[in-house]
């Protein structure tokens, strides 16, 4: 796979696909959201947790990166380097739609999604007239430029997150990201941090539980169920978090579900929508990269602090 194929598998630009959509036509025009119904943001924050659940960790030295097998060094995740990272604290989970519903009911916050006026969805999760009708980004064309998508609509005007107040907020810039953090008096982790966390103690193991990706057969994370992007064999899009067991430091989902912004602007993680079939960025060590107002259907953030 070529840097550019991966790059746009994970993370095309904002404007990559913005710039795919002129001359679509004014039917395919974003058109700015006028904002959460105060009554949706009524009924998600009543599920938002009153504290922040974070984990100490206790820091010092690992190796990161990786320059095995499953790697790809045109990301940057080689060479294996020694680092330093000091004490700090992670959250044991992503930011939830609930969670993300206090901050914007609190702080009025419009995410760059609904400023803009459209996001990006995979196209899997779009009905038939949307899917045929919407803009798709040229190098990865099961990227969707779908109107009004944005947190509170992941799939457009006419979806909703009820029923998942729990999941993982989506279609946060990284600028949204940084936005919530500095609300709940937090940061982002910085991304040695985020590596240190997410291996859970483990020394250079590909995924935060060892070396094989599903002992046993035994599914430990979410990750597209099938051949990408056309032939799913289960159901696909983000799970609620604590879905699946926590790494060795009581973080979860580190892998898999969302990518996760962090302080550099580097995204990790990977997603619901990675897979062997064509990429396997859903390791301990691997990353893309996006341009700060870019936001997506399958990215979010947790949050770090100082200790």
């Amino acid at each position: 796979m070529s840097g550019a194929r991966g790059q746009s598998c994970c993370a095309p630009g904002a404007g990559e696909a913005r710039s795919d959509r002129s001359g679509c036509g004014a039917a395919s025009r974003a058109q700015e959201p006028t904002g959460a119904p105060s009554s949706l943001l009524r009924a998600l924050t009543e599920r938002a947790g009153d504290q922040l659940t974070m984990a100490g960790l206790p820091g010092g030295t690992f190796l990161m990166g990786s320059e095995d097998h499953l790697a790809y060094p045109q990301d940057g995740e080689g060479p294996v380097r020694e680092v330093d990272v000091e004490a700090f604290a992670m959250a044991t989970t992503t930011v939830t739609v609930a969670e993300f519903a206090a901050f914007v009911a609190e702080t009025g916050h419009r995410t760059d999604a609904e400023v803009q006026g459209d996001s990006l969805v995979f196209q899997g999760l779009l009905p038939a007239d949307l899917r045929r009708s919407a803009p798709r980004v040229t190098a990865a064309p099961w990227w969707c430029l779908v109107a009004g998508a944005c947190w509170y609509a992941p799939e457009g005007p006419n979806s909703s997150v009820r029923g998942r107040e729990q999941h993982p907020v989506t279609h946060v810039s990284h600028r949204d990201a940084r936005a919530y953090a500095q609300w709940a008096g937090a940061r982002l982790p910085g991304e040695e941090e985020w590596e240190y966390a997410c291996r859970g103690g483990l020394a250079q193991q590909p995924y935060p539980w060892g070396a094989v990706r599903e002992p046993a057969g035994r599914k430990l994370m979410n990750i597209f169920p099938g051949d990408f992007p056309e032939a799913p064999q289960g159901a696909v899009g983000t799970v609620a978090v604590r879905s699946y067991p926590p790494n060795g430091f009581g973080l979860y989902e580190t892998t898999g579900n969302v990518w996760e912004w962090t302080a550099q602007g580097v995204l990790r993680g990977g997603s619901y929508m990675c897979h062997a079939s064509y990429c396997r960025r859903y390791r301990t060590s691997a990353r893309t990269t996006a341009t700060p107002d870019t936001s997506l259907g399958h990215t979010g953030f947790r949050l770090a602090a100082d200790l």
